[in-house]
């Protein structure tokens, strides 16, 4: 149901993370509709974890952001304001939770948007015509986009 994508762990554990930004974004997966959830760091800037679940709700966020702490440590969290389930995980673990402010809305929207736009041109240029297979093909596009994402913004500062 849930596939994490997220960059190895071995790299992941030399950032420094300040807090969690996290959205959710539906995608367009062939004829399917999936939830794509998003974290990064707001100075770095770097993308922490994406996952994708056809569902959205507190079970899915509880599990998306406890998979954050066991490999990024305990930090804040910064959600939008639209949806119970993000405070609803934040209080079962135990971290604080914060709605986005004005900056970290424009950090997460874009890195959304971004991210959106490669996914659709993506299966635009190389679809997948494999039954079956377009949830997979689509995870491991994504940690190699986040792998390539990542690297570039090393690079850039």
């Amino acid at each position: 149901m849930d596939s994490k994508v997220q960059a190895s762990k071995a790299k992941s554990t030399r950032r420094r993370v300040l807090e969690y930004i996290i959205d959710e974004t539906m995608l367009k997966v062939g004829s399917e509709f999936v939830w794509l959830w998003v974290a990064t760091e707001p100075e770095n800037r770097q993308i922490l974890a994406l996952s994708i679940s056809k569902e959205r709700n507190m079970f899915v966020a509880e599990r998306f952001i406890s998979d954050l702490v066991k490999i990024h440590g305990i930090h804040p969290v910064s959600t939008d304001d639209g949806g119970t389930w993000y405070p609803m995980a934040c209080r079962f673990l135990n971290l604080d939770h914060h709605i986005h402010s004005s900056l970290e809305k424009s950090l997460i929207e874009r890195k959304m948007q971004y991210i959106k736009d490669r996914t659709e041109s993506f299966d635009d240029y190389f679809p997948c015509r494999i039954k079956n297979y377009k949830l997979k093909h689509v995870r491991n596009w994504l940690r190699l986009f986040v792998d390539y994402h990542n690297n570039e913004i090393k690079h850039i500062k």
